[in-house]
């Protein structure tokens, strides 16, 4: 079976796709991954075939723009400025798609390329899979995943509502756009008021999520097609040698906490790193500081912090006694699989939402919003984090759950169960 992924944004909503697409390789079918060419030569290293799709995640989250809103966390604002793209992008993605799905069996798509592959696989009578980060599926276990998170529980009914609600608004939000974008490009009539989501039902597929069953149970008011498979993990290569400096750093004292923000940049990268080596030295604890995409740096650092690039989280979450992050759903799930207690720092999206499920596990001290981040609180968590033998306790725990799990072979193992599709 040929199979085409279309997998949008920063490295970590891309490389769980890149892990999924390796392993619908190891099972004999052929993977191609659709997405910007900052990712090409880690989806070529680990054996997919590779289609471009023009744009480039970095450059439109470095921008001043996108930092200030970032930083201030208005879900309107943003929502704003990522329609503004979409509506730049959207032609362009659709060409670059229907290239991609050129004789393809099948197509598989996440949150973030969701209405471009529905478009897509109607004009191309393609079978279709939703494979998501998040949950999305309405439910009334808990409130939508990219609504600002409250820890007032609101009842089932207003649960419910909010995850239809906010698929809704999103689907009204780019309709134009993608149907200016359909016509000129696939030569499709509107999409009607009500889709994607009648459309998406009326296709017999299932829903993949990749999160783990112990951090998400699948809601009891879920449909047999809904299937949480556990995490889809893109380790890092056998022959991945640490730096020197960073090994000398973790054999020399007590393991350190980790901090880093992921794809998440800051207005003023220097403010924001004096304010994090303040809460370590407060806390008299040792310190690796991820740089990330411009978004901290710190010039002199102190003996007890070390800057690192780049890292391969499966090799150093297990070797620090804590994780500072965004609370993206791919370095949430590394910290979780670690066994470490994570703090998490949201900005925006669905960050909250994992700040809280972290929280409400045990694993983790309340987030803080990035907005709300001082020294004091930082140092308080730390503290928490690095002491709490209860916490400490459930997060290994629980990861020790996640590293018995194989998502990607469960989810494998569910996508060749579908009938009809030529292989």
């Amino acid at each position: 079976m040929r199979i085409a992924i279309i997998a949008l944004g920063s490295r970590g909503d891309v490389q769980p796709y890149i892990a999924l697409g390796q392993g619908l390789k190891k099972a004999g079918h052929a993977v191609q991954l659709a997405t910007t060419q900052e990712f090409e030569a880690l989806a070529k290293s680990h054996g997919l075939e590779f289609r471009s799709i023009r744009g480039n995640s970095q450059v439109g989250i470095e921008s001043k723009e996108w930092r200030e809103l970032s930083e201030k966390g208005n879900l309107i604002a943003i929502m704003r400025l990522l329609m503004k793209e979409y509506q730049r992008a959207a032609i362009e993605m659709l060409e670059d798609g229907l290239v991609a799905c050129e004789g393809m069996n099948l197509l598989i798509t996440g949150s973030m390329g969701l209405h471009i592959c529905i478009a897509l696989a109607e004009k191309l009578n393609l079978p279709f899979i939703q494979a998501h980060l998040i949950p999305i599926a309405p439910t009334r276990t808990f409130p939508s995943a990219l609504l600002p998170q409250t820890r007032l529980n609101l009842g089932g009914a207003f649960n419910l509502i909010s995850s239809r609600l906010v698929l809704q608004m999103a689907w009204l939000g780019g309709r134009p756009v993608i149907n200016r974008a359909r016509k000129k490009v696939l030569g499709l009539p509107p999409a009607s008021f009500a889709e994607p989501f009648q459309s998406i039902r009326s296709k017999d597929f299932p829903t993949l999520y990749g999160f783990s069953p112990s951090v998400i149970p699948p809601p009891t008011d879920w449909s047999a097609e809904n299937h949480v498979t556990g995490y889809w993990f893109l380790d890092s290569a056998d022959d991945w040698t640490p730096p020197s400096a960073l090994l000398d750093f973790l054999q020399d004292g007590a393991p350190p906490v980790y901090i880093g923000f992921g794809s998440m940049s800051s207005r003023n990268p220097q403010e924001t790193a004096d304010m994090v080596v303040k809460a370590i030295k407060k806390t008299n604890q040792r310190a690796l500081l991820f740089s990330g995409w411009g978004g901290l740096h710190k010039e002199n650092l102190p003996d007890s912090v070390l800057m690192i690039d780049s890292t391969p989280h499966d090799w150093l979450f297990p070797r620090v006694a804590a994780v500072v992050h965004h609370g993206g759903a791919g370095t949430t799930a590394a910290g979780l699989r670690a066994g470490v207690p994570s703090i998490v720092i949201p900005f925006l999206i669905d960050q909250p939402f994992w700040g809280q499920r972290v929280h409400k596990l045990g694993v983790g001290p309340a987030p803080i919003p990035r907005r709300k981040l001082t020294v004091d609180r930082l140092a308080q968590a730390i503290q928490e984090a690095v002491t709490n033998t209860a916490m400490r306790q459930r997060a290994a725990e629980l990861g020790s759950k996640i590293q018995a799990e194989d998502g990607i072979a469960n989810a494998v193992e569910i996508i060749q169960r579908i009938e009809g599709i030529k292989s």
